[in-house]
């Protein structure tokens, strides 16, 4: 079964570069040669550092689009193809790193997959009719109890309890189908801007799971989602080359150092920087419901 989903990503990681590659020769014949040695290592940069922390479950997008803000090297119409598509490779790359080399229950593994995909597919239409604000209030919110929480079990203090160390679930635990539905909204979430990274970690590390464990189920699910966007923003050329080349072979290798620091970690020291990562997210949320409230009051 895990074979099965291996397979699944590897020929999407190699259908998405074909059709990259050919688009670029047929729309953007002579931008990468003609791009001088700062833009590429500009382009590298982004995608080394921006795909370490993703790896890390602090996401991809926020830091690469600060960077390109910074390094003016993107225009803002080409920015949300750049992210997807030249994101897509690393994170299929991370999928495939951690579901070779952290053990997770198949079945379980399998089914938060599908369960984001179809959560994304068919609620894009209801979800983007919801109130973003109020989706961003109850998101910070559990974000930011879910890494006290840990903290404290983390440490042992107060009645907590101590972490999990499960490595997943089957279909008859009840955390199983819990873990399934809630996967399902973290995936239609998607449709309005909000990572899947950081609440379904917290799904799974509240319902038991080891902290390695949660890294193949996020990754894995945001892995077979991504393709679908990318090609749409290949179809429409609506990409930087240089950019999503360099997050594309930058991001490889962001992924890869990022992978020897996760597994040489102690699990105590990696729940920790779960627990960061969460507390970023909750940040994020929450500060760009503050900005969002301000702008319409002023």
């Amino acid at each position: 079964m895990v074979l099965a989903l291996q397979i699944i990503l590897a020929v999407c990681f190699v259908g998405i570069a074909a059709d990259l590659l050919i688009d670029i020769n047929k729309n953007h014949k002579g931008e990468a040669s003609k791009a001088g040695g700062k833009l590429w290592a500009q382009g590298l940069f982004v995608g080394v550092l921006a795909n370490f922390l993703d790896t890390l479950g602090c996401g991809s997008f926020a830091p690469s689009t600060f960077m390109y803000k910074a390094f003016k090297n993107v225009d803002d119409i080409n920015i949300p193809g750049t992210l997807n598509v030249g994101d897509t490779f690393p994170v299929i790359f991370e999928a495939l790193i951690f579901t070779n080399t952290v053990e997770c229950e198949p079945i379980f593994l399998v089914a938060m997959c599908v369960s984001a995909m179809v959560g994304a597919y068919a609620m894009a239409e209801i979800i983007t009719k919801w109130d973003v604000n109020q989706i961003r209030l109850w998101l910070g919110c559990a974000m930011l109890a879910t890494a006290v929480v840990m903290a404290c079990k983390n440490a042992g203090i107060g009645p907590f309890g101590t972490i999990g160390d499960g490595i997943g679930f089957t279909v008859g635990q009840w955390q199983f189908w819990v873990a399934v539905i809630l996967n399902f909204f973290w995936g239609a979430l998607m449709d309005v801007g909000f990572g899947l990274y950081a609440p379904c970690m917290a799904t799974c590390l509240l319902l038991g799971c080891s902290g390695s464990v949660c890294f193949p189920v996020f990754m894995s699910s945001c892995a077979l989602l991504m393709p679908a966007n990318s090609i749409v923003f290949i179809k429409k050329s609506r990409y930087d080359v240089v950019a999503t080349l360099g997050n594309m072979i930058g991001g490889l290798v962001g992924v890869f150092l990022a992978w020897k620091v996760i597994t040489s970690l102690p699990m105590h020291i990696l729940i920790y920087v779960v627990c960061v990562v969460l507390l970023w997210t909750s940040y994020s949320i929450l500060s760009a419901r503050a900005k969002d409230l301000k702008a319409k009051k002023a």
